[in-house]
């Protein structure tokens, strides 16, 4: 055990990924928002709106908050990773493309066809990073709340007072439609009765429907609810400039261990588009010269499909760390194995 705490040290201390300039993090930002943007369009139909708005919680989210495994997916203790709104699956395709799991631009361009890699809504058993298959709204986040059961129990089963052999946490995106379905209420509520501290939800709150501003159907304070529900609630009111607010708001959540954790993303749906802000971006392509006018406006190479190389760089390195801590847990493993014979079977 001295060797591996030893051991944990030296990676914990070498492989930080340093935090990118505000400038850079934009970049990589709008670059995340382009390519998600462009899938719908390759495929004359989807939904570029809710990517466009959710890019900075998801740059935020693989680039410095969450642990997983491009080599080993189904690594044991990676943290999980639901896209409740299912329809913004052009964002998760993104980021598994810029983390190394496969997904190559060539299979983006493939959005929405048959036999593709990336089909209309996630499915885990076509695309690999991809947890559970959503769509229907609500499904994703009831997902999420098994999810953080199943990682209590095998904590409460499995850990010792020596080795933390899971610890992951369960993370989301989700948006007003998944808040809006009964089925999450109930779960939501069991989350809380729980105290699932390892559950952190992303909400999108873009005030938009397919139909029209969210008010036509949706007026409850979803804050004061979650407050009932025993959840940890907080408020970002803007993501579009920087991501200290979000990223300090994330650190909180983290913090709080005996409840889980909801937070209220203020955001622009079809952010740099000419419509954005309204339904208009939500299930349909952007037209050619609207997404040409957003790489002009975000300082983006007119070439479809394209990642600067500084932005693949990054997402390279970052690559690298997680599949540091990933092997630091294969030899806690490895130890634990010795050290719990019986447990390890």
């Amino acid at each position: 055990l001295i060797r591996y705490f030893v051991f944990s040290k030296i990676i914990t201390m070498t492989t930080r990924t340093p935090k990118p300039n505000k400038a850079f993090e934009l970049k990589c930002i709008n670059t995340v928002r382009v390519i998600s943007a462009e899938q719908p369009g390759a495929a004359g139909s989807g939904h570029p709106g809710a990517p466009m708005g959710c890019a900075p919680m998801a740059h935020l989210l693989w680039s410095e908050v969450m642990d997983y495994s491009p080599s080993n997916p189904k690594w044991w203790n990676r943290d999980r990773f639901v896209l409740s709104n299912g329809h913004a699956c052009a964002l998760q395709y993104t980021m598994l493309h810029l983390t190394g799991y496969g997904l190559e631009i060539d299979d983006l361009k493939q959005f929405r066809q048959l036999h593709s890699k990336a089909p209309g809504h996630p499915e885990n058993f076509v695309t690999k990073g991809v947890e559970v298959s959503t769509g229907p709204l609500g499904q994703g986040i009831c997902n999420a709340v098994g999810m953080a059961i199943a990682q209590k129990h095998l904590a409460a089963t499995f850990n010792t007072p020596q080795i933390d052999l899971f610890d992951h946490r369960v993370y989301v995106i989700c948006g007003d439609g998944c808040l809006q379905e009964g089925v999450s209420s109930e779960a939501c509520s069991l989350a809380g009765h729980l105290g699932l501290g390892r559950l952190i939800v992303l909400y999108d709150d873009n005030k938009i429907t397919i139909d029209g501003s969210t008010d036509l159907s949706f007026s409850e304070d979803v804050n004061k609810r979650y407050e009932a529900y025993d959840w940890h609630v907080q408020t970002v009111d803007s993501v579009e400039g920087s991501l200290e607010d979000l990223r300090s708001a994330v650190a909180n959540a983290k913090a709080v261990t005996d409840k889980p954790s909801i937070i209220k993303i203020r955001t622009t749906i079809g952010y740099g588009s000419v419509l954005q802000g309204t339904a208009a971006t939500h299930g349909a392509p952007l037209k050619p010269d609207d997404l040409k006018q957003i790489k002009d406006q975000f300082g983006l190479r007119p070439e479809p499909f394209n990642v600067p190389s500084d932005v693949r760089f990054f997402y390279d390195e970052r690559v690298k760390v997680v599949e540091e801590k990933r092997a630091e847990w294969d030899s806690k493993w490895t130890l634990y194995q010795s050290a719990n014979p019986a447990l390890a079977a």
